[in-house]
């Protein structure tokens, strides 16, 4: 597809007919997706796990640098930034089996995928938030243009997709032509959204197979945002030559959030009417994440006709509309009707995207987050557990303490005795708990269960994460004299190094 072509889909996508027709196709194929969840159509025949995971490309002096094509023609998969890649696994059941299925597939494409860039001479990394950047310069970077085509202004470093140019588009045109973006050290504007690439991010997946209890998996991982985001966070700095003039680096790192790529996602795209990326709200039952889909601001409808020829004869098909307008329901969780179950059912299922976890240094760290995250979820409805009665404000309040104090944040949690309480130990020791009853749940033994668990636990007992450790090495360069550019700079490839010959974060401790 030529650029005059991306340009002429993006122009269609941008007319009121368009958005008409997109919004009616969307209304119809909803109503028919309730109906046949209600129906018990989406069921499956039992739990299963899957991940997403984004990782970024550096050369050999740790410089943040684009992918070549080569590099998409295996496992890896193009996203936003032509520096970015994602790698997925396909979804296994979730038993003892099926997880460590998952963690070959992670490790094995992870290692497949390097591979490729190494060709290259580049290196893929496992990490949250790039920081070192190019030559020129990270606004350079980010704001270079290939010029327009029609409507369409083509970012030269975003992937020529007609589907990221349109998303572009709407959102500038929402925004009034620039977009703000503020956080410690930093008060700009960006022409686009191609800054959202800064930061990258895993997505656990868990197939909940009766859509009746769909909402009890649902509402009780809300609950679960603040404290797995807690012991996850991974992103407290931008690239430095983003920060304007600092003339107290040290205060800067005590007070820069432990997740910026949270604020960098919501500030790049939260310009309509109604923002777009944040915590969800509470459902009662599988049916109304569908009517939330449709309720959402429009952002870049596409028809399919536009993009795929043929009968919609495959569920996929019959839900396209749909399915293009969940992919800009960008909620921290969100629920994915269809897909690639497993266990002997169809392409018919329900799953929770769990989607705020940043990247993690290791493969065995990612691996163990998604057991983290799956065994919790599950360990939490198989005891019945009252956290689900955590008031949804609160949960949503704990979820944006994370975001700014990492592992110490003030998290709000209801014990098993059913008693709101924000001591950290508890509710820690209350978490790893169900994760382990979670993954027995799921027919894991103990050894296998200590395996995945031990080395996010280990962040516990430090009070250190990957974000707290990045701190401390930013204040231990500037303790020896060196400036803010530097201090981040030499803090990252130090990152770089360890991330690629530790099997564990909870090795760097």
């Amino acid at each position: 597809m030529t650029d005059a072509d991306h340009g002429e889909l993006v122009g269609e996508s941008l007319t009121e007919t368009t958005a008409t027709e997109f919004a009616d196709r969307v209304a119809s194929q909803a109503a028919e997706l309730k109906t046949a969840i209600a129906a018990g159509e989406f069921d499956s025949p039992g739990f299963a796990v899957g991940l997403e995971m984004e990782v970024y490309a550096v050369d050999d002096d740790g410089r943040l640098a684009p992918l070549p094509g080569q590099v998409f023609e295996g496992v890896a998969k193009k996203e936003l930034g032509v520096h970015n890649a994602e790698l997925n696994t396909d979804p296994d059941p979730f038993d003892a089996t099926g997880l460590a299925a998952q963690a070959d597939q992670i490790r094995e494409r992870t290692e497949h995928a390097r591979q490729e860039a190494a060709a290259a001479g580049l290196e893929l990394v496992l990490d949250a938030m790039w920081t070192v950047p190019p030559a020129a310069g990270s606004r350079a970077y980010l704001e270079a243009t290939d010029g327009s085509e029609g409507a369409v202004e083509v970012p030269t470093r975003m992937r020529p997709d007609p589907r990221y140019l349109a998303i572009d588009a709407d959102i500038r045109a929402s925004a009034g032509g620039a977009l703000p973006f503020a956080v410690p050290g930093v008060d700009t504007t960006f022409s686009g959204i191609l800054f959202e690439s800064l930061a990258t991010s895993i997505q656990p997946h868990l197939q909940v197979p009766d859509a009746a209890a769909f909402p009890d998996y649902y509402n009780a991982a809300i609950r679960t945002l603040g404290p797995v985001l807690a012991l996850s966070s991974n992103s407290p700095f931008l690239p430095p030559d983003l920060y304007g003039e600092v003339d107290d680096p040290e205060k800067l790192v005590s007070e820069t959030p432990h997740e910026l790529r949270v604020e960098v996602f919501e500030q790049s795209v939260n310009h309509t009417s109604a923002p777009k990326v944040r915590v969800p709200a509470d459902i009662a039952d599988a049916g109304e994440t569908a009517d939330r889909v449709v309720a959402d601001d429009l952002v870049a409808p596409f028809l399919r006709e536009w993009l795929a020829d043929g009968e919609r004869t495959e569920l996929a098909d019959q839900y396209w509309e749909f399915a293009h307008k969940r992919s800009t329901y960008w909620r921290w969780l969100r629920c994915v009707a269809g897909g690639q179950p497993v266990g002997g059912g169809d392409e018919r299922s329900l799953r929770i995207e769990y989607r705020p976890i940043p990247t993690q240094p290791t493969v065995r760290d990612v691996v163990g987050m998604q057991a983290l995250t799956a065994g919790l979820v599950r360990g939490l409805v198989a005891t019945d557990h009252p956290v689900t009665g955590l008031p949804w404000a609160a949960a949503e309040e704990s979820f944006y303490n994370a975001v700014r104090d990492g592992v110490r944040a003030d998290l709000a949690w209801v014990s098993v005795g059913g008693e709101r309480t924000h001591d950290p130990d508890l509710v820690f020791d209350e978490v790893f708990a169900h994760a382990r009853r979670g993954l027995r749940e799921a027919g894991l033994d103990e050894e296998a269960i200590e395996s995945y668990l031990e080395p996010i636990e280990a962040r516990r007992y430090t009070a250190t994460t990957p974000s707290d450790w990045k701190k401390q090495a930013v204040r231990d360069r500037l303790a020896d004299g060196a400036d803010l550019d530097d201090a981040i700079t030499g803090m990252q490839r130090e990152y770089i190094r360890l991330s690629r010959e530790t099997e564990t974060f909870a090795e760097w401790l």
